[in-house]
């Protein structure tokens, strides 16, 4: 696939968060073990190699990384991300002091491993509604503090992301319409009040869980319906609603989806599939450093 742009706010997140990772591995004193074992002059190369296939997020990252520790020159990009690639496929090769590139290599590895398996995680969603026109999206159930970065390795998979906060897109849900119960139609109060207030041109989206609610929320016409927790039977007579009664809103799926059902989902005609997944289950992908050098080291996996 082509090349995902590594956005100015994923850049700022991953900065920060390798700071902080850095600062507590480290802990202002330094690698003791490589410092004892390691001569100060002593230098290596290694490649990032992938132990199981799955699809790549995260080489900025490692930039970012070798550029902390000096090594900017010595670090090259074997993959894009966004690739998918084979179990002892390489990813990237380094060189330069052994010293910087053992106090690198756990905190680099865990961020292009934890990327790379929301990536490859997403890919697999992607590909079970490939013969649809359904899109698969992320949620807010991302990682404290990594949201801008594992939005970027949703894209990376090939999914779209949902609203990046509570900031920038009105998703009115069942606690918002709780609070309104007392109102007569508190779909309609709710729609009407998120209009009024939200800035010009924001989207706005509804949640729903009965086929009544729906029917109410058509009505209003909002961008989108979020149609939470239904099954494909009834999921399908939504669309039919929507198509009959409101065809410019799209429609969105969401609420324990899983590989074994998001493909029957978009088959119904659903415009929109919302997986929390993606981020918030996403197994690491297996990824190794392994060194090369004179005389040759053993294949790492610092622990």
């Amino acid at each position: 696939m082509a090349a995902v742009e590594f956005d100015p706010a994923a850049r700022l997140n991953a900065q920060t968060l390798m700071e902080l990772a850095f600062s507590e591995d480290l802990g202002g004193i330094g690698d003791l073990t490589a410092d004892a074992i390691i001569p100060a002059h002593g230098r290596g190369a290694a490649q990032f190699v992938a132990r199981k296939e799955g699809v790549i997020a995260g080489i900025p990252v490692l930039r970012l990384a070798a550029e902390r520790f000096g090594l900017p020159t010595f670090f090259q990009p074997l993959v894009q991300d966004g690739d998918r690639v084979e179990p002892g496929a390489p990813i990237a090769s380094i060189a330069g002091p052994m010293r910087a590139i053992l106090a690198m290599e756990r905190t680099a590895l865990n961020f292009l491993q934890r990327l790379s398996g929301i990536a490859s995680l997403t890919a697999r969603f992607v590909a079970e509604v490939a013969d649809t026109s359904a899109v698969i999206l992320d949620t807010r159930k991302t990682t404290p503090g990594w949201r801008a970065l594992e939005k970027y390795a949703v894209r990376c998979g090939g999914g779209r992301n949902h609203r990046i906060g509570l900031y920038d897109a009105v998703l009115i849900k069942d606690n918002h319409l709780a609070w309104l119960a007392e109102q007569a139609d508190p779909i309609g109060v709710a729609i009407a009040a998120a209009r009024s207030h939200a800035p010009v041109g924001t989207i706005i989206e509804i949640e729903v869980d009965t086929l009544e609610q729906l029917d109410r929320a058509l009505e209003c016409q909002p961008d989108m319906i979020l149609v939470d927790n239904l099954g494909p039977q009834a999921l399908a007579e939504s669309i039919r609603r929507r198509n009959a009664r409101a065809p410019k809103v799209l429609l969105e799926a969401s609420g324990g989806i899983t590989l074994a059902t998001v493909g029957e989902l978009a088959r119904t005609g659903v415009d929109r599939i919302s997986v929390g997944a993606l981020t918030h289950s996403a197994p690491a992908l297996d990824i190794g450093l392994d060194f090369e050098t004179d005389p040759p080291l053993r294949s790492s996996h610092s622990r």
